[in-house]
């Protein structure tokens, strides 16, 4: 155990030193040293160290035997290479024989690792070398997902031009590269992706969000005009349990965003989903005070039933929310039964 900690330790600080003058106490099988925690073999720290003379000793001395050996997480010395970004040392364990596309827990491979640290330069190794970018990890994500989610214009056009329909391809719950842009705020790529693509207008996932509805739903006000302007996406497209923008935004705290659509959409602020909820239902059940009160200084009624017959004031006080409850009481909220004639009063004394 002493030798395993110390042979580790050694590589992980590129002692090559050590390591010489040490040859003639290391077992032949290269296999049995493994950290107790991680499970990474010689190769592995020799990958995430970084270090080409360490790890081109190691193999020459017989450690190629560890190449495809997987760690506690699923990793072989590739995925260490890569998540490090040590390209030399990628080109290395290629030239080594590596397999290019092996899969880490989750099923995700070198290169999707490599398009979360944004390197082109490995990346471009990668694919050169035969990376399949069309694999999926266990949640239906490409490589090419994660570069949308990531940002990089650079390394987005290269996959693009490496496979110009890389852009046609959805989740396990149905989101596109056009979703993913947009719930992360990427504006440059969705400008890609609307020039290079060819997405249906309002395309939905599993649970019927469109990527304006993602792009309401975590404020992102640039990313939403966009895909207004240059993709005629709808104001008015619903999510599966009948929602709208304005309602979805509402929720999320978004105040920008619903001035936004109020404003410069037309949106109208009194405009109900599928189960009858408006803005200010969304708003009070979340606690969004100085939401509700800028909703009720645009004309929201304050007392609206959806269709349980409950109020903004019955879902406040449901959730608690003694800051939006106190507000609502001040804009004239009513004390309202529900269908069931459940009083806001009797969810929470006020």
């Amino acid at each position: 155990m002493k030798m395993d900690h110390d042979l580790l330790s050694a590589i992980q600080r590129s002692d090559l030193h050590w390591l010489e003058a040490n040859a003639s106490q290391l077992s032949a099988d290269w296999r049995k040293f493994v950290h107790s925690k991680s499970g990474d073999s010689a190769l592995h720290v020799a990958a995430s160290a970084g270090c080409t003379q360490v790890l081109g000793w190691l193999l020459s001395q017989g450690c190629d035997c560890c190449l495809e050996q997987q760690n506690a997480d699923g990793k072989r010395p590739l995925h260490c290479a890569v998540q490090a970004s040590h390209l030399p040392i990628v080109k290395i364990l290629l030239d080594h024989g590596a397999t290019i596309d092996p899969l880490k827990r989750a099923d995700w491979t070198p290169l999707m690792l490599a398009c979360t640290k944004r390197n082109l330069q490995v990346i471009r190794h990668l694919i050169e070398n035969g990376a399949n970018l069309r694999l999926e990890n266990k949640d239906g994500w490409t490589s090419f997902h994660l570069a949308c989610r990531e940002g990089d214009k650079e390394i987005v056009n290269y996959l693009l031009d490496v496979d110009g329909s890389v852009w046609n391809n959805v989740t396990k719950n149905g989101r596109t590269p056009l979703h993913t842009a947009a719930m992360h705020g990427k504006e440059v790529i969705i400008g890609i992706l609307l020039s290079r693509g060819n997405y249906s207008t309002d395309e939905t996932d599993a649970c019927g969000n469109t990527p304006l509805l993602e792009a309401l739903r975590m404020g992102h006000k640039n990313i939403a005009e966009l895909l207004i302007m240059e993709h005629n996406a709808s104001v008015y497209a619903k999510d599966k349990t009948g929602r709208m923008g304005i309602h979805v935004a509402a929720e999320a705290g978004q105040e920008e965003v619903v001035t936004f659509l109020l404003g410069s959409h037309g949106v109208d602020v009194n405009l109900l989903s599928e189960t009858g909820l408006s803005a200010m239902h969304s708003a009070a059940k979340e606690g969004h005070t100085a939401l509700v009160e800028m909703l009720a200084e645009q004309g929201c009624k304050v007392n609206t039933q959806d269709e349980n017959g409950r109020t903004a004031l019955w879902l406040a006080c449901s959730a608690r929310r003694t800051a939006c409850v106190k507000a609502l009481l001040k804009l004239g909220a009513q004390d309202i039964g529900d269908n069931n004639g459940i009083l806001p009063s009797q969810l929470m004394p006020f």
